[in-house]
């Protein structure tokens, strides 16, 4: 890829917006799942009986289901980024390649 074609990429509005979004977006549910595990592992570190409350009269502890809804979660989180990502930011990147497709 040639240099000028780079920077006629990097000058597009649409792909400025791109970046703009994505980046934004990722660091949003990048730091709501590392509060969510990091919450989850200073708990155990420093309140370790709050976790280890037994639920009911089994053997199971409320850790196992925190635990569970923190998998469940992450989980939602990367289907959120992905549907957003095969709808909108693809959209503007389909944008950005037929303001450049001439160059090509």
């Amino acid at each position: 890829m040639n240099d000028q074609l780079v920077e006629k990429i990097k000058a597009n509005p649409n792909y400025q917006e791109l970046v703009k979004k994505r980046t934004g977006f990722a660091v949003k549910l990048g730091i709501f799942v590392l509060v969510m595990f990091y919450a989850f592992i200073l708990t155990i570190a420093f309140e370790p009986s709050l976790l280890g409350t037994k639920t009911g009269d089994g053997v199971m502890t409320i850790a196992f289901p925190i635990a569970a809804a923190i998998i469940v979660i992450s989980f939602l989180t990367t289907l959120i980024y992905v549907k957003r990502a095969n709808g909108e930011f693809e959209q503007l990147t389909e944008k950005v390649r037929n303001d450049v497709k001439d160059e090509l």
